[in-house]
């Protein structure tokens, strides 16, 4: 019989394939002999799990996340597929961020299958050694320092050496004249974890550092000067907590950055570069992960499929495509450059790709070329996309206005091929069942 595998020997015991399966007399390999093979199946595709609005809401887990991951773990509590969390939050190291998983979901999460938005920072390694001002809450000198980064200096540190520069709260303003009480180093660049708590303190200190060239000392400069380098974490215009309606996001923030910087110099703020998802970098980094699992498990096929699972259209949905874009154009041989123009959709490091020969970007050489062909989007219900208000603005009286509303960053041109999904489910549970049955995947 055709297809069969050299140790099977053709042991029908029962006519029916799933009968023989129930029945334990089943070749996991091939199906249909009655030998019992103790080879457990090597999967061949890794998952991308996005968090808020697929697994949690704000601090409440979804009910669906559970029953997914039980399935996605065996007895040992091992993953047998690969699988990485890739979140748009920047707030906590990945170890914190990893144990929270752990406990919403019930199985042991590891540090290496977290992908904050400020992961791929680790990447940009000339920054590294420059003093950097970083923007965001939680633990951002800590955050900074993990990443690689020697010399940080935070907003907080800026409003202490410079009293004079935060005017806006009454309440914070100094109660007597007062001068510079600090000594910091000139800012060489800066970063910007995620939205701040305090945006127009943050707003107003940024804006100083870019238009003084990071010497809070003097004076504006002109606006013929370019301006520091600026790399971004976390587009996300919107995302879902706990309320009925999706909350303001760090791409929020952003808009009021660039538009504040826009008014005041009359052209546009640039950026070094944006991470974290819709942006290709952010998907190069974790297809590198789910490589690196598969070959620490031994698994003798390498990944060639990436399933991409998230509840926000600009940003999951917009990013797996842009990226299974890259991979398409790859496999067909293109060029780096003809898939740049082709795909990419902002001139910024965040969206190139690397190609053999042609690894001249800051993170390039930190990344093999990937092994995956493909990476497919999958669409839930359960967090920003909401299919009853998508049905309605679907209308003929709303076409124009929906056609014209575009949440994702300035720098990312709207495609309405990068906002359709492959897939829309109900839930994570119902995308990891769809997934195992078009792999033909049974743990």
């Amino acid at each position: 019989m055709k297809g069969l595998l050299p140790f099977c020997r053709g042991l029908y015991t029962l006519s029916n394939p799933q009968a023989r399966r129930k029945a334990g007399v089943v070749c996991s390999q091939c199906g249909f002999c009655g030998t019992v093979s103790n080879r457990k199946p090597q999967p061949r595709f890794g998952l991308l799990f996005d968090i808020d609005g697929v697994l949690v809401r704000g601090r409440m887990p979804i009910p669906a996340a559970k029953k997914a991951f039980q399935k996605l773990v065996n007895s040992q509590g091992q993953f047998v597929v690969p699988v990485v969390f890739v979140t748009n939050a920047g707030n906590c190291l990945r170890q914190k961020k990893a144990d929270q998983m752990s406990h919403v979901l019930g199985v042991p999460i590891t540090m290496d299958q977290i992908i904050m938005s400020h992961s791929p920072l680790r990447m940009f390694k000339k920054y590294h050694d420059k003093c950097v001002l970083v923007s965001g809450q939680g633990p951002v000198l800590d955050i900074a320092k993990n990443l690689g980064f020697e010399n940080v200096v935070s907003i907080d540190m800026l409003r202490e050496s410079f009293p004079l520069l935060d005017m806006v709260d009454h309440n914070r303003r100094p109660k007597l004249p007062s001068a510079t009480v600090g000594h910091l180093p000139n800012v060489e660049a800066v970063i910007l974890f995620g939205e701040p708590i305090r945006w127009e303190t943050h707003l107003q200190l940024i804006v100083d550092v870019l238009l003084t060239h990071g010497n809070l000392s003097g004076a504006h400069h002109s606006p013929t000067r370019a301006h520091l380098p600026l790399l971004a974490c976390n587009m996300d215009l919107l995302w879902m907590a706990e309320a009925q309606s999706p909350r303001f996001g760090h791409g929020t923030f952003l808009v009021c950055l660039e538009n504040i910087y826009k008014k005041i110099m009359g052209r546009d703020l640039k950026y070094e570069a944006l991470m974290g998802k819709p942006s290709e970098l952010t998907y190069h980094f974790a297809e590198y992960l789910i490589r690196g699992q598969a070959i620490e498990r031994q698994w003798k096929h390498p990944v060639t499929s990436l399933y991409a699972i998230g509840d926000n259209l600009m940003t999951d949905i917009y990013g797996a495509n842009l990226y299974n874009r890259y991979l398409e154009e790859r496999v067909k041989g293109r060029s780096h450059k003809a898939v740049a123009k082709m795909a990419a959709t902002t001139t910024t490091t965040a969206t190139a790709s690397p190609q053999e020969g042609e690894l001249d970007h800051p993170w390039a050489g930190e990344l093999a070329l990937p092994s995956a062909t493909s990476c497919k989007s999958l669409l839930v219900c359960t967090g920003v996309y909401n299919p009853s208000t998508e049905a309605a603005s679907s209308s003929s009286a709303n076409q124009h206005i929906r056609e014209n509303v575009f949440h994702g960053h300035r720098d990312f041109r709207f495609d309405p091929e990068l906002v359709e999904p492959d897939h829309v489910v109900l839930d994570v549970n119902e995308a990891v069942d769809l997934i195992f049955h078009k792999e033909n995947f049974v743990p």
